[in-house]
């Protein structure tokens, strides 16, 4: 091993092949774009199950979040909760 290599605490070795990619099938998709930056909503099922994937693109920079799709209820409720917020409590004055 070379002085600057060091074992993953994850368990992940560098020379090990990754996996192969599973394969995704798109639902549906969305886009949204505010201020600058653009959010990408895509639905998509694999064999694992279906899930939301969310991507926040920011001048070239890839963010991304994926829900699966049993949460995608309370994920719903959370935010609409957070819209509510946002209108109920006042702005700070700068």
């Amino acid at each position: 091993m070379i002085s600057n290599e060091r074992p993953s605490p994850y368990g992940r070795n560098p020379h090990s092949p990754s996996k192969p990619p599973v394969a995704e099938d798109t639902l549906h998709s969305g886009e949204i774009q505010i201020e600058r930056k653009t959010f990408i909503f895509t639905l998509k099922e694999n064999p694992r199950g279906r899930f939301l994937r969310i991507t926040e693109d920011v001048g070239g920079r890839r963010d991304t979040i994926i829900i699966p799709s049993t949460g995608l209820e309370e994920f719903k409720q959370l935010l609409d909760a957070m819209v509510q917020a946002s209108h109920d409590i006042p702005e700070k004055s700068s």
